[in-house]
């Protein structure tokens, strides 16, 4: 289970946004102002627990969502770029000659995987509706104030 700790900025029905804090060992990692630009990143959770403002939780996201997810986002735009490739540039060959080839493979390409985003974008707004891909509230580490 990947697992951070944060403070509840907003709570929303079942659904609360939580601040997530760095962790102190993200200081030394050479990624840190990627994977957490700032001091805190405010994430949408699953609030079975009912949380409030101000209080501090354990959120927790499974692996297998977590491995699904990135699947979903990295895999299928990679698949699109390298199938649109290899297509144009077989498809391309006889027609314009092997130097030229190469264009028409990097187009395809390109235009395939801009074309995978624009799904994936669909889908996100799908499954954004639902609880699905959501971290879960697991823990309240923190009294109500």
């Amino acid at each position: 289970m990947i697992e951070e700790e944060g403070i509840v900025a907003e709570t929303e029905g079942d659904i609360a946004k939580v601040a997530i804090l760095k962790k102190s060992a993200c200081e030394q990692c050479a990624a840190s102002g990627v994977c957490h630009p700032g001091d805190t990143e405010l994430m949408e959770a699953a609030n079975p627990l009912g949380a409030v403002k101000g209080q501090k939780v354990k959120v927790v996201v499974a692996p297998q969502v977590y491995l699904q997810a990135s699947i979903i986002l990295y895999g299928i735009p990679m698949v699109a770029l390298v199938a649109g490739a290899i297509i144009a540039k077989n498809i391309a060959r006889p027609y314009v000659g092997e130097q030229h080839s190469d264009l028409w493979a990097f187009i395809a390409g390109m235009t395939a995987m801009a074309v995978s985003f624009f799904f994936i974008r669909m889908y996100n707004n799908k499954v954004e509706k639902t609880q699905k891909y959501k971290p879960i509230i697991v823990e309240i580490l923190s009294p109500k104030d």
